[in-house]
C-alpha cells in the first residue's frame, strides 16, 4: 500500500532516486554523518589522551588544567558547545586576519566547525575513558619494563598504547554512538548532514513525518551496523585475554 500526502505526492516515490526523488540526497546526508563523526572522534582522541595524560601526570598545574577542561565540557549543553565553536573560532581567525592587515570576514567551513565541536565534547568524555584503561594495566608489567631498561617512548609503544587500546575500546564504541547522535545537532550550522537533510526535505516535500521516518531508519542502520564494527574489533583485541581466563 503506497502512502500519499494531501497533495497527491508518493511517500515511496520521495524515497526514490530519480527525478523528484530524496534518496541520494539522504544517503549522502548519512555519509556526511558518518564522516564528520568519525574525524570528530579521532580529534576527541586526541583531545581526551592529552587530557588523560594530565590528569595521570602528577603534576598540579596540568592536572588541574586537565580536571578543569573535562569538568568545563561535560557541563554544557551540546548544542551551546556546537554554537561556540562555530561562531568562536571564526571570531578568533577574522580577529587574527586583521592582526596582518586583512579587514574581511573569515568563516570556518561548517564541516570542520562540527568535527571540531563534536571532538571537543567527545574528548572530555574519551579523556576519563582513556585514564580509566591506563590504570586498569597491571603495575608489574611497567615494572618489569622498567626493570629492563625500556625507555619511555619503547615502553609506551610495546605495553601501554596496545593495553590502553584493548581497555578502552568498549568505552569508545560508547563514545562513538555519543558522537555520532550529536552530529546532528551540526544541523544548525547549515552542513548537509542527514538530519539537515531531512528537515530540508521535509520542508519541501511539507511531508514531515516521511522524512524524519527515513533519517530515523538510517541512524538505526548506522547505529547498529558500526556497534556491529566495534563489537567485532573488541572481540578480536580481547581474545587473547579470553584465552587466558579460559
Amino acid at each position: 500500500m503506497i502512502l500519499a500526502s494531501a497533495d497527491g505526492v508518493d511517500t515511496l516515490r520521495i524515497f526514490g532516486f530519480g527525478e523528484g526523488g530524496w534518496g541520494l540526497a539522504l544517503l549522502m546526508g548519512a555519509g556526511m554523518t558518518l564522516a564528520v563523526s568519525a574525524i570528530g572522534l579521532l580529534i576527541g582522541a586526541a583531545i581526551g589522551s592529552l587530557v588523560a595524560w594530565s590528569r595521570l601526570s602528577g603534576h598540579r598545574l596540568a592536572g588541574a588544567a586537565g580536571e578543569t577542561y573535562a569538568a568545563i565540557f561535560r557541563g554544557l549543553p551540546e548544542l551551546l558547545v556546537v554554537y561556540f565553536v562555530y561562531f568562536g573560532s571564526s571570531t578568533l581567525l577574522t580577529g587574527a586576519a586583521s592582526l596582518v592587515g586583512y579587514n574581511g570576514f573569515v568563516g570556518v567551513p561548517a564541516f570542520v566547525a562540527g568535527a571540531l565541536a563534536v571532538g571537543v565534547i567527545s574528548g572530555s568524555y574519551q579523556a576519563e575513558v582513556f585514564r580509566a584503561a591506563y590504570l586498569a594495566i597491571a603495575r608489574g608489567e611497567l615494572e618489569a619494563a622498567v626493570s629492563v631498561g625500556m625507555d619511555r617512548w619503547l615502553m609506551f609503544r610495546r605495553i601501554i598504547a596496545p593495553q590502553v587500546l584493548r581497555f578502552a575500546l568498549p568505552g569508545l564504541g560508547n563514545l562513538w554512538q555519543v558522537a555520532l547522535k550529536d552530529s546532528s545537532l551540526i544541523s544548525v550550522t547549515g552542513l548537509a548532514e542527514l538530519m539537515r537533510v531531512s528537515q530540508v526535505g521535509a520542508s519541501s516535500t511539507h511531508q514531515p513525518f516521511a522524512f524524519y521516518l527515513g533519517g530515523l531508519v538510517l541512524y538505526l542502520v548506522m547505529t547498529l551496523a558500526t556497534t556491529r564494527l566495534f563489537d567485532m574489533a573488541e572481540a578480536r583485541a580481547t581474545r587473547g585475554m579470553r584465552r587466558i581466563a579460559g
